[in-house]
């Protein structure tokens, strides 16, 4: 009975001797590692401050003006764009509704001094010669070899000019 009652007396006086304000081990530990931390030896720099941003674009050409949007919006044969242009009234042939990224040369073919270059969209195998058209650009073809198709793109500018750019479709393991 005895024990009864001077259990609790005894678990709190243990606990309260835990908490005893011994902390000499603690302040030595962080003493040794404030030594074994190296010091910065020499001081930062103070912050730069920010130089102020001059907007001085106010004087140039306003990129939503209804002038712009016009031209864009104006159909292509009545600009006033300055070199080669696109026939817009013949007949588009079969591959021009590709982009060139889609058709590959697969073979070439010559018959009767003619050259001919097979390509395929697809599953599908067509045969061109030198003068068709290709690609979504206004591809035309310029010269057929065993190993290559050059082709002759219209290009047109934002600002309604069109300009010539040459690419080529290799035959696939050639380079």
């Amino acid at each position: 009975m005895i024990l009864r009652r001077a259990g609790p007396a005894l678990l709190l006086a243990a606990l309260l001797a835990g908490c005893a304000d011994d902390q000499a081990e603690l302040t030595a530990w962080m003493a040794e590692k404030r030594e074994q931390t190296a010091r910065l030896k020499q001081k930062l720099d103070p912050p730069k401050k920010p130089l102020p941003f001059r907007y001085e674009a106010n004087d140039l050409v306003e990129p939503f003006s209804m002038a712009r949007i016009a031209v864009a919006a104006e159909p292509i044969a009545t600009r006033s764009g300055s070199g080669p242009r696109p026939d817009q009234n013949r007949r588009r042939e079969a591959l021009e509704s590709f982009p060139l990224d889609t058709i590959r040369l697969v073979g070439h073919l010559t018959s009767g001094g003619q050259q001919f270059a097979l390509l395929q969209v697809g599953k599908t195998v067509h045969q061109v010669k030198v003068g068709n058209y290709v690609g979504t650009n206004f591809g035309r073809v310029v010269k057929i070899t065993e190993t290559e198709v050059q082709i002759r793109e219209l290009v047109q500018d934002s600002s309604g000019d069109w300009s010539e750019r040459d690419n080529s479709l290799r035959l696939q393991g050639v380079r």
